[in-house]
C-alpha cells in the first residue's frame, strides 16, 4: 500500500487507532477522535454573524472520563512524523494535558511536557505507543501527585446525568486543578472565571468528586443573593436531591450533607446574629464562596466573619471579578487563582459574545457646563456658580434635556436595530432609573400602549419591578423589553437573550464594568443572540484599554497592622454604594448619597450613607450630541487608537509581505471565502472597512487599497470589464446567461456568492432551469466549477 496516496483521515484509520489500541487504550471509554474543544470565535459583519474554525484535536486519550492526560496530531505521510508536533504542543498547552504526540502513520513523535532532561522528546514506532498506566504515571508527575490517598481522590469519577453533558475544557481544567491542589492538601484556592463561563457547574463537579470520594463529607455553598441560591438549588445542584437542604429564616438542621445558604441568613441581623455559630466550626469540610469579591473579600466584613469561624475547613472562592484594591483583596486571603479563564479566552473561543461599542458624547459632558448668572433650578433656587460634568449629571445636578436625549437615542438604535431586543439601562442610581423609565416611555408610547410592561424599572426599591426579573431574563418572555436599573443588575442576572448594554452611570469600579459587561456575554443560538451592543453615554468604555481590564488580578492591598478607624470613600467606592437585606439578600439601593461614610456603620457587610445629599433639578438647557462613533478592538481586545486603516494594513502586510504575494494567494485559492475568513481570524474588520471605504468595491479591492495603494475599481467595474473582453464566445448561448447572470450577482452582491452552487437556486438562475440542468449545459459538475474558477480570474487579472 501506497501510504503517501492516502488523506489524513486513512492514516489514522489504518495505522494510528490501531496502534492506539494495541497499546491498550479502550477506544470506547479512553479514546477520543477529531475532538472541537472550542465553539469557534464569532465574527460580526454589520447585523449578520458567523462562527470561525473551532480548534480540533486529531485524538485525545483520557485516563478516566474528562481526565485527559494525552493528545495526538495526525498529519498524512506526505508529511513527516515531527510535523504536527507544534500544533499538537499549542493544543496540550491550552487543555493542560502533558503527553503529547504526532503521527504520520510511520510511527509517533512522543513529547513530554513533564521531563526537564534530554529526553523530553523521542521518536517510537507504531508498536512502541505507551500504555494508559505508563501515561497516568508521567501525568501524576506532572500535577505533583505523589501518594495512593492523592491518587485515589484525583482519579474519582466526575458526575454524569445520562444527556450526554461534558464539560468544556476550561470548566475541565478548573475542577482537575481544584481537586488535585485539595488533594495534595491546600485548603485556601480562588478560581477566577469569566461571566457566562458555567462557575456553578463548575462547584458542582468539584463538590461532587470530593463528595463521592469521601474526602469532603459536609459541604457549604455560600451565596449573597436569594437569587443565586435558588439558580444554584434547581439547576446543576438538583443532583444532590435529599442529600441538600437550604438554610432559612436562621433554622438550622445538621442531617444533610449539602448546604447552600446567604452570607446573610448565617450571620443574621442584629436581632439574631451569628446563626452559623448553630454549627461546630469543624462541622464543615468544605465552603465553596460565590461571587467572593464582594463581602467575604473584605477583612472587617461581617462575611469574613463565618469564614474565620470555620477556618478548619477548605475555602474555595469563585468569581469573575477578583477584586484587588488598597483596602481589598481576595488574593490576600485565598491566594493567586489556581487557574484563569477570561472573557476575552471565552470570546475567542466562541463560548461568550463578542460586543460592538457605540459611543455617543453629549456637549454638556464633554465640554461641561456652567450655569449663566442667576440660573435658578426648578424649584425657584439659584444654582451654584461653577463647571458641572459628566460625574455631576444626575448624581448632583438632574438636566431633564440629556435624560431626553439619551432616551430617544436609545430609542433611535433599537428602532433601527430591533425594537424587541432585550435591552437594559445602567443608571447612576434609583431616581434616575425611575426617570429614565418615564423618559423612554414617551419616546416607546406606541409599544407602551400594547404593554406597560416593555419598559420596567427593575431596582432594589421597585417590588413590582424586581417581580419582573426573572421574565426579563426568561428568554421566552417576550416583555420586559427594556430594564432601567442601577445596581441590582449588575450581578446574579443570567439575561441570556441580553441584546443591548446602555451605560449612563460614571463606573469607576473595574469589578463593576466587568460584572455590568458579563450580563451581555451569553450566547443563546436559538434567540439568534450571538452578539451584542452597547451603548456607551459616559465613556465608561474606557476601561476596555485598561491593562487590568482582562488581565490577572493584581494584588496592591498592602498588609498592615492598623487600619483606620474610618476613611474617606473614592468616587469608585461611592459608585457602588449599597446596603444588602439580610432576609432576601437583595441590595438596598440609595437614590442620594453623600461621599464620607465612617467603616463603624456598616449593615451587613455594606456601608450605610450619613445623610442624603439633595439633588439640584434643571432643564432649559441645550444638550446635543458632539460625537457619535463606533469603536473597534484589536485581537487582545483593546481599543484600536491608530485608524482603521492603518490597522488593518498592518495586519495584512503581516499576512502577505508584497501585493505580488497577495495576488498569488488569491488567484491560487479554491474559494475566496477561505482567504476572507483567515483575515478576519487575524482581526480585519471587513464590515468596518467597507463602512470606511465604499461598500460598492469588493473586498479584493479593498484590501489592495487600503494595504498597497492600488486605485480602487467597483464590483460593476470589474464586471463590465469582463463582459467587454468577449470571454463569453466559447461557451454555448445558455451557458454564457449563466456566466453573464453570475457576473451582475457578483456586481450586487460581492464574490462569496457566486462561488457556492446554491446560488443556482434563487433568481434569477431558476429561470434557467434546476441546478443539474444548469450545470449539465457546462458537461459536468467540475466543468462548471472550472468556469466558475476562471470567472474569477477574468474579474481580478487586470489588478
Amino acid at each position: 500500500m501506497d501510504k503517501t496516496s492516502l488523506s489524513e483521515r486513512d492514516i489514522c484509520t489504518k495505522f494510528i487507532t490501531p496502534a492506539i489500541e494495541k497499546a491498550g487504550w479502550d477506544k470506547h471509554t479512553q479514546l477520543l477522535e477529531e475532538v472541537s474543544f472550542t465553539d469557534g470565535k464569532i465574527f460580526v459583519r454589520g447585523r449578520l454573524s458567523t462562527r470561525g474554525k473551532a480548534k480540533r484535536a486529531d485524538y485525545i486519550l483520557y485516563y478516566k472520563p474528562n481526565i485527559p492526560i494525552a493528545i495526538i496530531e495526525a498529519k498524512d505521510n506526505n508529511h513527516s512524523v515531527r510535523s504536527g508536533i507544534q500544533q499538537a504542543l499549542d493544543y496540550a498547552r491550552i487543555l493542560d494535558i502533558p503527553c503529547v504526540f504526532s503521527s504520520n502513520g510511520d510511527g509517533f513523535l512522543f513529547h513530554d511536557r513533564s521531563s526537564d532532561d534530554l529526553n523530553i522528546e523521542q521518536e517510537l514506532s507504531l508498536d512502541e505507543f505507551p500504555n494508559p498506566e505508563r501515561l497516568w504515571e508521567i501525568y501524576k508527575k506532572y500535577k505533583g501527585i505523589t501518594t495512593t490517598e492523592e491518587e485515589s481522590i484525583v482519579a474519582q469519577e466526575y458526575f454524569f446525568d445520562g444527556t450526554g453533558r461534558r464539560p468544556r475544557y476550561y470548566q475541565q481544567i478548573a475542577v482537575n486543578r481544584t481537586v488535585e491542589a485539595i488533594a495534595k492538601g491546600q485548603n485556601r484556592l480562588l478560581l477566577v472565571m469569566a461571566t457566562g463561563t458555567g462557575k456553578t457547574y463548575t462547584a458542582f463537579q468539584i463538590i461532587h468528586r470530593l463528595w463521592k470520594s469521601g474526602t469532603k463529607k459536609r459541604i457549604l455553598f455560600l451565596a449573597d443573593r436569594n437569587a443565586l441560591i435558588d439558580q444554584t438549588k434547581r439547576g446543576d445542584f438538583k443532583h444532590f436531591k435529599d442529600k441538600m437542604t437550604v438554610v432559612k429564616q436562621r433554622m438550622v438542621d445538621k442531617s444533610y450533607e449539602i448546604y447552600l445558604a446567604l452570607y446573610q441568613g448565617l450571620s443574621g441581623g442584629e436581632e439574631d446574629k451569628n446563626v452559623y455559630k448553630q454549627f461546630s466550626p469543624d462541622f464543615f469540610d468544605l465552603i465553596v464562596i460565590d461571587e467572593c469579591h464582594r463581602g467575604s473579600a473584605k477583612e472587617d466584613s461581617a462575611w469574613r466573619e463565618i469564614l474565620i469561624y470555620f477556618n478548619k475547613a477548605t475555602h474555595i472562592g469563585l468569581t469573575a471579578t477578583p477584586k484587588e484594591t488598597k483596602e481589598t483583596s481576595n488574593t490576600e486571603y485565598f491566594g493567586d487563582p489556581i487557574y484563569t479563564y477570561s472573557l476575552k479566552q471565552g470570546i475567542d473561543d466562541g463560548f461568550l459574545a463578542p460586543y460592538r461599542v457605540i459611543r455617543v458624547g453629549l456637549n454638556i459632558d464633554l465640554e461641561g457646563w456652567r450655569p449663566p448668572k442667576g440660573f435658578k433650578d426648578k424649584s425657584g433656587k439659584e444654582v451654584e456658580d461653577r463647571m458641572y460634568n459628566r460625574s455631576d449629571f444626575d448624581r448632583t445636578i438632574v438636566v431633564d434635556e440629556r435624560t431626553e436625549l439619551v432616551a430617544e437615542k436609545v430609542t433611535e438604535f433599537l428602532k433601527g436595530y430591533d425594537r424587541y431586543a432585550k435591552t437594559i439601562i445602567f443608571c447612576v442610581d434609583i431616581d434616575h432609573a425611575e426617570r429614565m423609565r418615564s423618559a423612554l416611555s414617551r419616546y416607546n408610547a406606541d409599544l407602551v400602549k400594547e404593554n406597560y410592561k416593555y419598559i420596567m424599572q427593575i431596582t432594589g426599591d421597585n417590588d413590582e419591578g424586581k417581580r419582573e426579573l426573572d421574565n426579563f431574563i426568561n428568554p421566552e418572555e417576550r416583555f420586559p423589553v427594556i430594564a432601567t436599573t442601577s445596581e441590582l443588575m449588575t450581578t446574579g442576572v443570567d439575561a441570556q437573550t441580553c441584546k443591548v448594554i446602555v451605560l449612563d452611570a460614571n463606573i469607576n469600579s473595574m469589578t463593576k464594568f466587568k460584572q455590568i459587561i458579563g450580563r451581555g456575554t451569553r450566547i443563546n443560538e436559538e434567540f439568534d443572540k450571538m452578539y451584542f451592543t452597547i451603548l456607551d453615554f459616559r465613556n465608561a468604555t474606557n476601561l476596555f484599554a485598561d491593562k487590568d481590564f482582562d488581565g490577572d488580578p493584581i494584588r496592591v492591598k498592602p498588609i498592615t497592622q492598623d487600619d483606620p478607624i474610618d476613611i474617606v470613600i473614592t468616587e469608585e467606592e461611592n459608585d457602588t454604594s449599597k446596603a444588602v437585606d439580610a432576609e432576601t439578600g437583595e441590595e438596598v439601593e440609595f437614590k442620594n448619597t453623600n461621599i464620607r461614610y465612617p467603616i463603624g456603620t456598616q449593615a451587613n457587610g455594606s456601608r450605610v450613607a450619613e445623610e442624603q445629599r439633595q439633588k439640584i433639578y434643571v432643564n432649559g438647557i441645550d444638550v446635543s450630541i458632539l460625537i457619535s462613533r463606533e469603536m473597534y478592538f484589536d485581537q487582545t481586545g483593546k481599543p484600536i487608537t491608530t485608524s482603521l486603516k492603518d490597522y488593518t494594513k498592518e495586519i495584512i502586510k503581516g499576512q502577505f509581505a508584497s501585493l505580488d504575494d497577495f495576488l498569488k494567494s488569491w488567484n491560487n485559492a479554491e474559494r475566496k471565502e477561505a482567504i476572507i475568513s483567515e483575515l478576519q481570524q487575524q482581526g480585519v474588520m471587513v464590515e468596518a472597512l467597507y463602512q470606511a471605504v465604499d461598500k460598492q468595491v469588493d473586498l479584493f479591492d479593498l484590501i489592495c487599497h487600503v494595504a498597497y495603494d492600488m486605485p480602487p475599481l467597483t464590483r460593476m467595474e470589474r464586471a463590465n470589464n469582463v463582459k467587454k473582453r468577449n470571454y463569453f464566445t466559447k461557451y454555448g448561448e445558455q451557458a454564457r446567461k449563466v456566466l453573464e447572470a453570475l457576473l451582475d450577482k457578483y456586481a450586487d452582491e460581492g464574490i462569496i456568492n457566486i462561488e457556492s452552487i446554491e446560488v443556482l437556486r434563487v433568481n434569477p438562475f431558476d429561470e434557467f432551469g434546476s441546478p443539474l440542468e444548469i450545470i449539465n449545459q457546462f458537461g459536468s459538475k467540475e466543468q462548471y466549477l472550472d468556469a466558475v474558477k476562471e470567472l474569477e480570474f477574468e474579474l481580478y487579472n487586470t489588478a
